[in-house]
């Protein structure tokens, strides 16, 4: 396959810098009057190509020691002693050539090199010093750029790869929280369940094999779906209904229950077992301690932008455990999964215990 060939930023500026000098000189050989044009030709293809090959000697040289990769000042006291060995480089590679010149042209007249060192030395040397200053500085300045530029670069990318690593690390640790919290929830629910069941079996059999039934539903809801964080209202619903049942075998006409939950928004999802736990502490820190036990409400309901989550029951606060495990659990939950934009709020309204959670609509 064929590749286009690319001329690389050095060597367009080693061919555009001495291609500018040798222009220059050209331009003052042609206002002194003294200027043949095929002359002038082979001057500047000699100029350009025998200073790009001493100046790239010297680029190779500095490459294979590293000198782009010193600091400021080991770099200068190396620049000095190479000033002054280009410049007398300078000096010879320009006077040989004025000598083959004029040896070989028949324009010229024949000269020593004795005499061209002579007459010419001193002003050659200084022209080299300026001219090899230059193109060491671009030179440097180059590769100092270029190091900056690689240093930023690479700061941003690690700078990217830490906050990839970051947010990995924010995902892995929310996870991983969320994980103890649902281990937390999972046997606190099946451990009253369970309870409920001892109660049972001595003094109804018959409700205890249905509470069995029930119980056996729960752990299979519980084992085959218990990886999952999230699922429906309805699911949700249907995971209450189930459980009030098991309460109700044990505390009979005491408890009494009202379930509301429009159509439209039985689809919506939810935190697995977020109003369970309500449903759980108002049964067992409510309803229980009363003597003729009472209502229990659930109502879902859409509130402007959020999804309201209500449970409601008789009682107070202070026999309602508000501060306990399972709802400290719910209240961190919904911090991790909304990111701080769902609530949790309980009060009390004469008598009336009311615990509502909060959620975004989307």
């Amino acid at each position: 396959m064929r590749r286009n060939a690319q001329i690389s930023l050095y060597w367009k500026c080693q061919l555009f810098g001495w291609s500018a000098a040798s222009l220059y000189w050209a331009t003052q050989g042609i206002l002194n009057g003294h200027y043949i044009l095929w002359i002038g030709l082979l001057q500047f293809l000699s100029d350009v190509a025998l200073y790009i090959l001493m100046t790239h000697l010297y680029h190779r040289f500095s490459l294979r020691h590293k000198w782009q990769t010193l600091k400021l000042k080991p770099l200068i006291i190396r620049l000095v002693p190479a000033l002054l060995i280009l410049s007398l480089l300078y000096v010879v590679v320009t006077i040989s050539k004025i000598y083959c010149f004029r040896l070989l042209l028949p324009v010229y007249h024949p000269v020593t090199i004795h005499d061209l060192l002579s007459a010419n030395w001193l002003p050659m040397w200084m022209a080299g010093i300026r001219l090899m200053a230059i193109w060491l500085l671009a030179h440097h300045l180059y590769y100092y750029g270029k190091r900056d530029l690689n240093l930023v670069q690479e700061n941003a990318r690690l700078a990217l790869a830490a906050k990839e690593a970051e947010i990995k690390l924010a995902l892995i640790t929310k996870d991983s929280q969320m994980d103890a919290l649902q281990a937390q929830l999972n046997p606190h629910f099946l451990f009253n369940a369970l309870n409920t069941i001892k109660a049972l079996v001595v003094d109804d059999p018959t409700s205890a094999r249905r509470a069995i039934d029930l119980m056996s539903d729960l752990l299979r809801s519980s084992l085959y779906n218990g990886g999952m964080s999230l699922h429906t209202l309805d699911d949700e619903i249907s995971l209450i209904t189930d459980y009030l049942e098991l309460e109700t075998l044990r505390l009979e006409e005491r408890l009494q229950v009202e379930i509301n939950c429009p159509n439209e928004l039985s689809g919506t999802t939810i935190l697995r077992y977020s109003i369970q736990v309500l449903v759980e502490n108002a049964v067992k820190h409510g309803i229980s301690n009363q003597r003729s036990g009472g209502l229990l409400r659930v109502g879902i309901s859409k509130v402007d932008d959020q999804i309201r989550m209500m449970v409601e029951n008789p009682g107070t606060l202070s026999s309602t455990n508000a501060q306990g495990l399972g709802l400290k659990n719910l209240n961190e939950r919904l911090y991790l999964h909304y990111q701080g934009k769902a609530r949790f709020h309980i009060n009390e309204i004469t008598g009336t215990v009311i615990a509502s959670i909060f959620i975004p609509t989307v």
